[in-house]
C-alpha cells in the first residue's frame, strides 16, 4: 500500500482509519469527531482541508490562532476552533474571543478567570478539563485524584459548563489504561466528551471512548 503524499491524502487516510477504528468498537463513526491540529501549520495548507469539509481544528497558541483564524472563520464561519494547549491567565481574554473551545481548563485560577471573562464577554465557550492523567511533572493538567473536586469547584462555585475531560498519557507507556482511567472519572462526573487519542494511539482511544481525537502529523506530517 502506497504512502499518502499530500495533506488531503494523509486526512482521507485519517479518517478511514477512525471510521474502521469506530466500526471494530461497535461505535458509529459519526459520534468521533477528528480534530486537526494545525499549530505551526500556514494557513495556505489549513484551507485545503476547509474546503474538503473539516471543520474542527486544535491550536496550542492563542497569539499563534489569533494571527492565522480570523480570515479563515470569515471565509468558513461554521469552523470549530479548540485550543489544546496551555493558557496562561493573562490570555484568557483574548482566548475566550476567539476559540469556541478551551481544552486546558486545568486549575482553579484559571477557571475563576474563565468565569470572569466569558460574564465579561458574554460568550459561552465549551470547556474541558485538561486532567494530567499520567501525573507528569512536566505536564499540565489535575490531578486524577484531584479531578472530581475540581470539576465539581467548576459546576458549584464557579457556574462554569464543564463538557467533558481531555488528556495526554504518558509517551512511552500503553495509552488504553490511561484512556479507561479518563472514561471512568469522566462516566462518574456525567461528562459524555472525551478529548483523546493522537497520531500514535487514537484508534485506541476510540475504542475506550474518545468523542475526539486529535490528529496532527498523520495529517501534516512531522513538524
Amino acid at each position: 500500500m502506497s504512502t499518502p503524499e499530500t495533506d488531503l491524502d494523509r486526512l482521507t487516510h485519517v479518517q478511514a482509519r477512525i471510521r474502521r477504528a469506530a466500526r471494530d468498537a461497535g461505535r458509529d463513526p459519526t459520534d468521533v469527531e477528528l480534530v486537526c491540529v494545525s499549530k505551526t501549520i500556514p494557513a495556505s495548507r489549513v484551507e485545503p482541508l476547509l474546503a474538503a469539509g473539516c471543520r474542527q481544528f486544535g491550536e496550542n497558541r492563542v497569539q499563534e490562532a489569533a494571527e492565522k483564524w480570523p480570515k479563515l472563520r470569515a471565509a468558513f464561519p461554521d469552523l470549530t476552533l479548540r485550543l489544546i494547549g496551555p493558557l496562561q491567565t493573562n490570555k484568557v481574554r483574548d482566548a475566550v474571543r476567539l476559540f469556541d473551545v478551551i481544552e486546558t481548563v486545568d486549575r482553579p485560577k484559571l477557571a475563576a478567570e474563565l468565569a470572569t471573562q466569558m460574564a465579561r464577554e458574554g460568550m459561552k465557550t465549551r470547556l474541558l478539563v485538561q486532567v494530567n492523567i499520567g501525573e507528569e511533572p512536566q505536564k499540565a493538567g489535575v490531578s486524577p485524584a484531584e479531578a472530581d473536586g475540581f470539576i465539581r469547584h467548576c459546576r458549584e462555585d464557579l457556574r462554569l459548563q464543564i463538557e467533558g475531560l481531555m488528556c495526554i498519557p504518558p509517551v512511552d507507556q500503553l495509552a488504553s489504561p490511561y484512556f479507561a482511567q479518563l472514561a471512568s472519572i469522566a462516566a462518574r462526573n456525567g461528562l459524555h466528551r472525551l478529548s483523546m487519542g493522537m497520531t500514535s494511539d487514537f484508534e485506541q482511544a476510540i475504542k475506550l471512548g474518545a468523542t475526539e481525537v486529535r490528529v496532527g502529523s498523520a495529517i501534516f506530517g512531522a513538524r
